[in-house]
């Protein structure tokens, strides 16, 4: 349905259609939850948010090399290209890279500040460096970045329903929480990379440090001390949940059950882990596709109804089982 979407798009291009079709390529392999979300977004709307997701990929990709193919400074270097590749484009010039020409054009669509890029990128470089958190004023300069961020530039492509910047902070402690989601899913994965993402303070308090995460990576079970903790750090970020959610009756109609679902999919994250026993160091817990579907099907029928309201035509025929799962 990628042809649909760039047509309602208003994208005519034949370079930017090949990049936009790049990006939703790498949103549905890569980022399932996310993908099954912006499948409830009016068509015209989805290639901008693959856009978006395609350049973090892009970086996160440099960042934690999949194959550890490449040294510190070697990923330097790839996001100083990266980073010159941008400010190029966003001065004009076209990218040879799909990611950027996509990314650029969606920024100028949608009128996205670029300076939400850099931080994004200030960010992931200090993955490069920094490997623990002393307290959550240090790891909340770095979400800001890596993730805030991401919710502050999506928020033009969604719509509100009142003065932007007044869902602004919303929209970033949303970002907030779906990363502090991503940071308790995937200890054992960080652990792994040899980063810790969750504030050393905060966890010294149930005499918690990284060796003790670690024994527990190395017997694929927590122990009494670090459940106590992770459940800690469960509640916290639950409590960003729900500062963030008043913001979602900000948003056009149109775009609610899109946010609504990711909202839903990433809270029940947390969910697993719980029930799990946080059992986050020998599997990655996730919310099944099978309930993943029924939620998203679930918001269809909000769809319907706010499309029926704004007089646009219904945009969930295509929001099948099939379309809906694309991706791991």
């Amino acid at each position: 349905m990628s042809e649909r979407e760039l047509d309602a798009a208003g994208i005519r291009s034949r370079r930017l259609r090949a990049a936009y079709r790049y990006c939703r390529r790498v949103n549905e392999t890569h980022g399932r939850t996310y993908f099954l979300a912006t499948r409830l977004l009016p068509p015209s709307r989805r290639p901008a948010i693959h856009a978006l997701y395609g350049l973090a990929r892009e970086v996160d990709d440099i960042v934690d090399d999949p194959g550890d193919a490449l040294d510190e400074r070697d990923k330097s270097a790839g996001l100083d290209e990266l980073a010159a590749e941008l400010t190029r484009a966003f001065a004009g010039e076209e990218s040879e890279l799909a990611v950027v020409r996509a990314v650029v054009d969606t920024a100028n669509r949608y009128g996205i500040e670029q300076h939400y890029f850099h931080s994004f990128m200030a960010s992931m470089r200090q993955d490069l460096t920094v490997s623990a958190y002393r307290n959550r004023a240090e790891l909340n300069d770095y979400v800001y970045g890596s993730a805030e961020v991401i919710g502050l530039q999506v928020l033009p492509v969604l719509g509100t329903r009142c003065p932007a910047e007044e869902a602004a902070p919303y929209a970033a402690a949303l970002g907030n929480a779906f990363q502090l989601t991503n940071f308790l899913r995937d200890v054992g994965e960080d652990l792994r990379r040899g980063r810790v993402y969750l504030p050393a303070d905060e966890l010294a308090a149930f005499d918690v440090d990284e060796s003790r995460l670690r024994q527990c990576l190395r017997g694929g079970l927590p122990d009494r001390r670090v459940r106590r903790a992770l459940a800690d750090q469960v509640a916290r970020t639950r409590a960003v949940y729900r500062r963030a959610a008043p913001g979602i009756a900000m948003l056009d109609p149109i775009s609610r059950p899109c946010i609504s679902t990711a909202y839903t999919l990433y809270g029940e994250i947390l969910d697993r882990i719980v029930e799990s026993g946080y059992d986050v160091f020998a599997n990655r817990v996730s919310v099944s596709r099978s309930r993943g579907l029924g939620v998203a099907l679930s918001g269809c029928g909000a769809v319907a109804t706010a499309r029926l309201r704004a007089r646009l035509p219904d945009g969930c025929e295509d929001v099948s089982s099939s379309s809906m799962l694309g991706g791991r």
